[in-house]
């Protein structure tokens, strides 16, 4: 039997759709190159942005119309799973079953009940018993991958009041340090070079066990002693308020650790990050980034930014573009508040107008664009290891390799380097690209 996936927002989404499908292949399902004939297509969703959910209800559009001409099971999985739950049942009478963030465990039943005839929705499916909880899956590696995400908990406790993530993931759980590290030794065994640790909120991870607690520099700490092949650990997403001495030495101390961060500031001004819940002050967050650049001088900062939350001011917007020149952030995800319903934030007052918000967006965006260019210039003649990642779309010759510090460049090179590690020089621009010369293998490649 076939299967078709297609998944939606963040990276522990692109993991777990990963694990699932490592369900299926283990029960000798094989992938589909496309929906049109797939037994089953099952679309892995995202509840962030209401943009998100829009996508996906016109995909589904689409397939209840292709399941008016061939029969075939549609399951819709993920946040927007959670968050609509039988109401998406109700109003797409063509989605055969529902499976939020909490219900992975229904998933080989479907499979069973597809296996023997059966349709994957209504009472055909037998279903656990026990109440619906996150579990993790052993593995999440892609098929012939050479990076894999390893999620290391699930969940957040921070209820930003903008964000949906809360309700649709529910409450923060961290992962055993023992099936994590099986995990990442499993990844080893199969050739993996690059690994991100994944967590909604990934330096809250906190885990207790016989009396043990296990925090994120404890779990960074053993993680970095105990690889081997793979020479890059990164992780996302960090959130200040958690971002600790501590981590900041145990980044010091071990070099295989990422020297690129994604460290979400969201906005620079004292009063929206305390209607954002932020918990943090610009100021506190300008003196960890004084603390991280002294501890390590080479690393780069990559952050979000939510621009037109309501009661913005113009003096808000300023305090904003003034943090992004002091920071001097490599690159930064950058949007406009979208309310979600079920937020503190839905029910704030002084919305800000769309067309003030894009406009808003459109200098913190252009003020961004300006210090990513004068951060590219002057790295210019440094020369990197790099992570040849795959062939260039714009040039067959050329490969794509990615640095630490998460910088893209191209070089002539043939397709048998991809998955190796290379020592490059960043010769020149193009456009958002380097171009790298004097490029030969890494010790120990």
């Amino acid at each position: 039997m076939t299967y078709f996936f297609e998944t939606y927002g963040c990276q522990m989404n692109k993991a777990e759709s990963a694990a699932l499908e490592l369900v299926l292949r283990d029960r000798g399902w094989t992938a589909s190159p496309h929906s049109d004939t797939a037994d089953l297509v099952l679309i892995n969703t995202c509840s962030v942005r209401a943009t998100a959910e829009t996508r996906v209800m016109g995909r589904l559009a689409h397939f209840s119309a292709l399941k008016k001409k061939r029969p075939f099971s549609l399951v819709v999985a993920g946040c927007m799973a959670e968050r609509l739950q039988e109401d998406l049942l109700r109003r797409v009478p063509a989605v055969d079953k529902v499976m939020g963030t909490t219900s992975r465990s229904i998933f080989p039943s479907l499979l069973e009940a597809m296996e023997n005839g059966l349709p994957a929705g209504g009472e055909s499916v037998p279903l656990p018993d026990e109440k619906p909880v996150f579990s993790f899956s052993a593995s999440h590696l892609e098929e012939g991958a050479f990076r894999s995400f390893v999620p290391i908990m699930h969940g957040c406790d921070n209820f930003c009041s903008y964000c949906i993530v809360p309700y649709v993931r529910g409450r923060e759980t961290s992962r055993s340090p023992s099936a994590i590290l099986a995990e990442i030794a499993m990844l080893e065994e199969k050739g993996v070079r690059e690994i991100t640790l994944l967590g909604q909120n990934v330096n809250s991870y906190r885990y207790q066990e016989n009396g043990k607690t296990t925090e994120f520099p404890d779990l960074l700490e053993l993680v970095a002693s105990a690889v081997r092949g793979i020479r890059w650990v990164r992780f996302l997403s960090s959130h200040p308020k958690d971002f600790s001495p501590a981590l900041i030495g145990i980044l010091k101390e071990h070099p295989v650790l990422s020297r690129h961060i994604h460290l979400c500031v969201q906005h620079g001004s004292n009063r929206i990050l305390q209607a954002m819940n932020r918990r943090y002050t610009r100021e506190r967050y300008l003196e960890l980034v004084d603390m991280l650049r002294t501890a390590l001088p080479v690393s780069t900062l990559s952050t979000d930014l939510l621009m037109g939350f309501p009661g913005e001011t113009e003096d808000d917007v300023r305090d904003t573009l003034d943090l992004m020149r002091r920071v001097r952030f490599a690159s930064a995800y950058m949007y406009h508040y979208n309310p979600r319903e079920g937020t503190v934030a839905y029910s704030l007052e002084g919305r800000i107008p769309e067309d003030v918000k894009k406009e808003r967006l459109s200098r913190v965006m252009a003020e961004q664009t300006r210090i990513t260019r004068e951060l590219m210039r002057e790295r210019i003649g440094v020369r990197e290891m790099v992570l040849v990642e795959a062939v260039s779309k714009k040039n067959p010759d050329e490969l794509l390799a990615r640095t630490q510090r998460d910088e893209m460049l191209v070089f002539p090179g043939p397709a048998s380097l991809i998955g190796t590690f290379m020592d490059a020089t960043l010769a020149a621009l193009r456009g958002s690209t380097f171009r790298a010369t004097e490029v030969r293998p890494c010790p120990g490649e």
